[in-house]
């Protein structure tokens, strides 16, 4: 598809087609990335049995939670004894001793953030493209950078207070009556400012993904588009192009991961109203000091291996789901 082309899919799906898309993907992306992660998490739990108020990160694919070990016995999902020498070997027992069902164990809660967010970052980006390729030109390489940024900036600003407010939930099991309690005691302390904790690092990490992402998108999906000598980019150019731009995207911002990950542990394995003294760059430091340089990248490879087939499937999902409104919409117009 050229972007003349391109332009007029855009103009063509209404808002709330593209809202559909985005969230057909974010369920398609975290029902087919889920699977790696609950496995993943069970593995570790075998190796290195969680203790009560431990962190650890879970990915659905389109966003990472802290999840808090809670008190009790062994029936919580990543609590459940098993016996696995291995991923595939701890697929196939899954499925087998508790049912396909528990490899999308801990899902609902994450996706009532998850799909929201991914629904409002796709839609501003498709939107805010549609509106500067207007004012700047089909052709501004800038666009993408611009709309990403900006887009992704304002989906992380959104759900950062639900963010807290759901992993303060999951901590103590609060009934709503104490929910209102703490958020009216966090607001007296710390003042509106306190429901964006942890926000910069988030910021630092998903706003440079999003920059590079889509810049590296619509360069890999214009030069495939020409090497195939295609018109219109195939559901295969689109998930090519997203996992490539994913990669690219997941190192660069590797160490903003870890940083995050690390001051969301922090945090949450003391209390969620404590204020660390620790910025950004303090933590960077403290990683460099106790493991080198390499321990900003840590934890490499198993993102790779989630934000690879996660940018993927979710790019190809939606970008076909708009193909199809676009057509639908043609249709309709043909005959009136």
């Amino acid at each position: 598809m050229d972007t003349e082309q391109t332009s007029l899919v855009h103009k063509k799906v209404t808002v709330v087609q593209k809202m559909i898309a985005s969230c057909t993907g974010a369920l398609l992306t975290s029902l087919m990335v889920t699977p790696l992660d609950v496995v993943k998490i069970r593995l570790q739990a075998q190796k290195y049995p969680f203790p009560k108020g431990k962190c650890f990160v879970y990915c659905n694919g389109l966003m990472d939670h802290m999840y808090i070990c809670e008190e009790g016995s062994g029936r919580a999902w990543y609590k459940k004894p098993g016996h696995f020498r291995g991923t595939w070997d701890a697929f196939l027992k899954i499925i087998r001793n508790e049912g396909i069902k528990s490899l999308w164990s801990g899902l609902p809660p994450t996706l009532v953030m998850a799909v929201p967010a991914t629904v409002i970052y796709f839609s501003c980006y498709d939107e805010l493209s549609v509106f500067m390729r207007s004012k700047l030109g089909e052709d501004d390489a800038h666009i993408p950078i611009i709309a990403g940024v900006l887009s992704r900036f304002g989906s992380v600003t959104v759900i950062s207070p639900l963010e807290l407010i759901r992993t303060k939930m999951q901590s103590k099991k609060l009934s709503y009556r104490d929910l209102l309690l703490f958020m009216s005691k966090t607001l007296s302390t710390g003042g509106w400012t306190s429901l964006w904790r942890g926000w910069g690092p988030t910021v630092l990490r998903d706003v440079p993904f999003s920059a590079l992402y889509w810049y590296n998108f619509e360069i890999f999906k214009k030069w495939l588009c020409k090497k195939s000598g295609c018109q219109e980019p195939t559901f295969g150019i689109n998930f090519t192009s997203g996992a490539a731009s994913g990669s690219i995207a997941s190192v660069a911002t590797l160490p903003f991961d870890v940083v995050k990950t690390k001051r969301q542990t922090l945090l949450w394995e003391h209390d969620v109203s404590r204020k660390l003294p620790y910025s950004t760059w303090e933590i960077m430091k403290s990683i460099v000091k106790e493991s080198g340089f390499t321990g900003l990248f840590a934890g490499f490879i198993p993102r790779l291996i989630k934000v690879a087939p996660a940018c993927a499937i979710m790019i190809s999902t939606y970008e076909s789901g708009k193909t199809f409104f676009y057509k639908q919409n043609l249709r309709k117009q043909q005959h009136h």
